[in-house]
């Protein structure tokens, strides 16, 4: 059986089409394999690709994402904070408004 020396050239043509050897459903099947073999040699030339050196563009994004969830949690803390003191002194004025109707 021939073996593709390119990569692109699995995509353009079947190279096991007319092999005496094999049915026409056999060469469809192994074309489809040989496809999926190369469509995953590019899949983990990517990813090496990827994992070796970080995308600049990915984390500076990243990093001001940080920085916004950072003022987001500050700004969250702060309403929890402000919510927690005006609490007693809301039943504080309820106390005194119901002492002095009671009065």
């Amino acid at each position: 059986m021939t073996t593709p020396t390119h990569g692109s050239d699995i995509f353009e043509s079947n190279l096991y089409e007319g092999h005496p050897n094999l049915s026409e459903l056999e060469a469809e099947v192994l074309w489809q394999y040989a496809k999926l073999a190369q469509n995953m040699k590019e899949l983990i030339a990517e990813t090496k690709r990827v994992s070796e050196a970080p995308d600049e563009t990915l984390l500076r994004r990243v990093r001001a994402l940080e920085v916004k969830m950072g003022l987001v949690l500050t700004l969250f803390k702060a309403s929890v904070w402000a919510v927690i003191n005006e609490q007693p002194a809301e039943d504080t004025a309820q106390y005194a408004d119901s002492f002095a109707e009671q009065a």
